[in-house]
C-alpha cells in the first residue's frame, strides 16, 4: 500500500540538511516519563515504575494483566509510549494484586520501583518526558551545526508540531479522519474512530503553525513595505511586528496560554505579553478545531480562518481546544565523540510534545528516511 502525501511543515531554523544517522532502538532512543505529582507512598493502589523495550504500553499492560489477573481496565497510566527505543513509565493497579507480581521477569519489561498512592493514575497524569537520542556518523564539521542549532532551539523554542506518529503508516489517518466526519466512513470502533478524527484535526493545526512559521520569517525578512503590502495590514502593524525581537511573532486576537499549563486569554498588549513569552511565561496556542475550543479574534483570526474555514462545518461533531503552538526545551544537555563519530542530546518535553519533531528540526529532514 502506497504512503499517503501527508503534509510537510515548515521548518523555523534556515540551516541546510545535516547528515547524521538516528535509530529508534533501545540503546539510540530512551525515553524517561515525568510523573506529575509525587506518589504518597500509600494507599489502595500499588504504582509501578515500568522499563520496557519493544513494547507498546499496551502490550505491556497485556503481560503484566496475564501475569497478575488484574484486568487490563483496573490499569491506570497516565499515556501511551512507542513501541520503539527504550522507555519508562509509571502505571497503576490494584494494592491486591501486588504478590502475583513478586515473581514477574520477562525478557522486554522490568518493575523496576514499587510504591503506593491513593489513586488510580489516569491519563495526562504526566508532567511530561524525558529524552535521551544518540546520533551515530556524525563527522565533525556536522557536529557543529547540531550544537548550534540545539542552542538556538535552547534559546528561542520550537514549533510544536504533532509528529509523524499521529498520522500513521501510511499517512492517511487524517484523510479517514475527514472521512469520518463527511459520512463517507464508517468505524465502529469508538476509540479509533476518534483517534482518526484527531488526527484530522492534528494535521489541519500543523497546516496552521507552518503558515505562522511562514508568517514570523516573511516578517523577519522583508521591509515594512512589503509586509504592509503582503497582509494588508497598516504601516503601524507592520512596525509593530518587526519590532519583535523573538523569531515566533505574537499577533493581536491571538490565544495564549501560561506556560506550561494555565488559564487561556485573548491577547490584547502585545508588547507586554512579548515580554512575558520572552520569559517562557506564556504561549501561542493554536487551534484544535471543534466546539469547545477557546476564540481568537482579529487579525489572528484571519489567519486561522484560511486554515480551519472548511472545518469549521464540523465544531458540532467535534470538541475541540488548544495546543501551545510553540513550545521550549527543558534540561538540555549534549556531548560528542569525536572517535565514535556519535553526538548525544537529551532534553525533556512538556506533555503531547514530540522528540522526534525536535530531532527533524535539528536535522533539516525526515528522520524516517
Amino acid at each position: 500500500m502506497e504512503k499517503a502525501n501527508i503534509f510537510k511543515p515548515l521548518y523555523w531554523l534556515d540551516h541546510t540538511p545535516i547528515n547524521a544517522h538516528f535509530s529508534k532502538n533501545s540503546s539510540d532512543f530512551v525515553v524517561r516519563e515525568i510523573p506529575l505529582y509525587e506518589f504518597s507512598g500509600e494507599g489502595e493502589h500499588l504504582i509501578l515504575h515500568i522499563q520496557k523495550k519493544d513494547l507498546t504500553t499496551t502490550q505491556a499492560l497485556s503481560i503484566l494483566s496475564e501475569h497478575s489477573g488484574c484486568k487490563i481496565r483496573d490499569f491506570g497510566y497516565a499515556g501511551l509510549k512507542d513501541k520503539e527505543g527504550m522507555t519508562t513509565q509509571y502505571i497503576s493497579l490494584p494494592k491486591k494484586f501486588e504478590s502475583s507480581l513478586e515473581s514477574f521477569s520477562h525478557e522486554k519489561l522490568k518493575i523496576t520501583e514499587k510504591t503506593y498512592h491513593n489513586n488510580k493514575i489516569k491519563i495526562g497524569h504526566l508532567k511530561g518526558n524525558n529524552f535521551f537520542i544518540r546520533l551515530k556518523k556524525v563527522l565533525s564539521v556536522d557536529a557543529i551545526k547540531i550544537e548550534q542549532a540545539i542552542k538556538t532551539l535552547e534559546k528561542e523554542g520550537f514549533s510544536n508540531y504533532f509528529g509523524y506518529q499521529r498520522f500513521g503508516k501510511f499517512g492517511d489517518n487524517a484523510m479517514q479522519g475527514l472521512e469520518i466526519l463527511e459520512n463517507k466512513r464508517k468505524m465502529k470502533n469508538p476509540k479509533m474512530k476518534n483517534f482518526l478524527i484527531s488526527a484530522y484535526q492534528s494535521e489541519l493545526f500543523n497546516r496552521w503553525l507552518s503558515k505562522r512559521v511562514e508568517m514570523s520569517k516573511f516578517i523577519r525578512d522583508f521591509t515594512i513595505a512589503e509586509i504592509t503590502e503582503l497582509y494588508k495590514i497598516t504601516k503601524n502593524e507592520a512596525k509593530s511586528f518587526k519590532s519583535q525581537e523573538q523569531f515566533f511573532k505574537i499577533f493581536k486576537g491571538d490565544v495564549l496560554g501560561h506556560f506550561p499549563y494555565g488559564k487561556l486569554f485573548l491577547c490584547e498588549d502585545v508588547q507586554s505579553e512579548v515580554e512575558r513569552f520572552a520569559k517562557k511565561d506564556i504561549s501561542v496556542c493554536g487551534l484544535i478545531v471543534g466546539k469547545k475550543a477557546f476564540e481568537s479574534s482579529g487579525f489572528a483570526k484571519e489567519i486561522e480562518d484560511e486554515i480551519f474555514n472548511e472545518s469549521y462545518k464540523f465544531n458540532e461533531l467535534i470538541n475541540g481546544s488548544r495546543r501551545y503552538g510553540w513550545s521550549f526545551l527543558n534540561d538540555v544537555k549534549y556531548s560528542y565523540n569525536s572517535d565514535l563519530a556519535q553526538f548525544n542530546i537529551s532534553f525533556s518535553l512538556d506533555k503531547g510534545s514530540y522528540a522526534t519533531v525536535v530531532l527533524e528540526e535539528i536535522l533539516h529532514r525526515d528522520i524516517l528516511e
